[in-house]
């Protein structure tokens, strides 16, 4: 009773299972013991775990290696996708940069053609300036207001600077700079087409505005050379001389033979049209004036009083009624004599009751004659200018003392010398 209580406190069983192995002769007994069956039973139950997952890992090896192909396949198409959007994006940016850049160059193009047309108006210009000016016409213009648009300078300088920043923008758009260009194309709310659109139309209003004040300017110059022109006319008119216009055309010349098709005309441009105005204006005043010149409108005694007039008088030695072809000057002997204007001397020497006298054809049919002079200066087919001396005044011929009898004709009929001295004086204002 006591031993199989000791037993049982030690945790032994009363008998122990022994396995024996006998190979012929011999034989071997082994004792199984508690732990071995502990660890028998640990080792066949790892052994199964073992087995069962890799059974499973077996079973379940495909679905899991295509879901890892699935996802990498899912992620492969999205690589694709985006890289396919950012290439579309680029080529979006890329062809909108080079249509920008053609646009720019384009419109730049468009800047210099209009630059090169401003320049070639302003040689047309600058010479018909000179001309008005020599004409004697007002070139320069008033002081500007200040609340007025700026001037042809100011104006010239800021199309300049902006033709300048369009530039800059054609260069930066280059081809070596489009990487640059393409980042911050999205990124910046303006772009270079826009800035170049902003700048071509300030260049383009001030060229506009440039060529708006040059019209007004030559059609302002042009009414002026019109006008004065108009009004030598009216007064060579009234004398009873007659200007030709620049433009026109012996009427017995030959007609040049001419023909073709009808074909509507060329519209010109208004400053072209400007232009030519100025021109013929010009060329019309330059007519008036030499025409002027070569008339008798100066005066031969410039400050001398006028003694006896033209028209009837008591002949101072027949003394009856006889016609006075002229006018007297009253004069001392030797006082110089000038020429009322420009001409070539007809005659120069003694001519009956004139004494010496000089006879001056300034075409158009008009003479004007010099008497009674005491000295002949000029000589037969010499060219005069108007208020050269041909002479010094004296008393020969038909006279009763020093004085100046002076006369003008047309086609050899004496008419008033008074009409072409008061038309001279009303030229002055007009000539040079």
């Amino acid at each position: 009773m006591s031993e199989r209580s000791e037993n049982r406190v030690f945790g032994k069983r009363k008998q122990q299972h022994v396995v024996i192995l006998a190979s012929g002769d011999r034989i071997r007994h082994m004792t199984i013991r508690p732990w071995m069956t502990a660890v028998a039973f640990c080792c066949t139950g790892m052994f199964a775990v073992g087995y069962l997952a890799a059974t499973s890992y077996l079973v379940l090896r495909d679905d899991l290696i295509g879901a890892t192909m699935a996802r990498q396949a899912r992620m492969q198409h999205d690589y694709e996708d985006r890289i396919s959007a950012l290439r579309a994006q680029v080529d979006r940016v890329t062809s909108r940069q080079l249509l920008d850049q053609q646009v720019v160059e384009e419109k730049v193009e468009k800047l210099m053609r209009q630059q090169l047309a401003l320049s070639a108006r302003h040689g047309k210009l600058d010479a018909l300036l000179n001309r008005a000016e020599n004409a004697g016409l007002p070139t320069t213009a008033s002081v500007p207001d200040p609340e007025r648009k700026p001037v042809i300078g100011e104006r010239q300088a800021d199309a300049g600077g902006a033709l300048r920043a369009i530039e800059v923008i054609t260069a930066t758009t280059s081809p070596s700079a489009r990487k640059t260009a393409k980042l911050a194309y999205a990124a910046e709310p303006q772009t270079v087409a826009d800035r170049a659109d902003r700048l071509f139309s300030r260049v383009t209003l001030s060229l506009k505005d440039i060529e708006s004040e040059q019209i007004v300017r030559i059609q302002s110059l042009a009414a002026d050379a019109s006008e004065t022109a108009d009004a030598i006319r009216t007064i060579l008119r009234r004398t009873g001389v007659e200007v030709t216009e620049p433009d026109q055309k012996d009427p017995d010349a030959d007609i040049e033979a001419m023909g073709g098709p009808f074909v509507e005309p060329v519209a010109q441009e208004t400053f072209e049209e400007s232009i030519n105005d100025l021109d013929m204006a010009l060329a019309r005043l330059d007519t008036a004036r030499r025409t002027a010149r070569q008339l008798p409108f100066g005066n031969p005694s410039p400050g001398s009083d006028i003694s006896s007039r033209f028209g009837n008088r008591t002949d101072p030695f027949l003394k009856r009624l006889a016609l006075h072809a002229g006018i007297d000057f009253r004069v001392r002997s030797g006082t110089k004599v000038r020429s009322a204007g420009a001409g070539t001397v007809t005659v120069a020497g003694r001519t009956g009751g004139y004494g010496n006298m000089v006879e001056i054809d300034h075409g158009n049919g008009l003479t004007s004659r010099y008497a009674h002079l005491k000295r002949v200066l000029v000589k037969i087919g010499d060219s005069i200018d108007t208020s050269d001396i041909v002479g010094l005044s004296g008393t020969t011929g038909r006279s009763t003392g020093p004085h100046l009898h002076y006369e003008v004709r047309r086609n050899g009929k004496a008419i008033d010398p008074m009409r072409f001295l008061t038309a001279g004086m009303k030229l002055t204002t007009y000539m040079e």
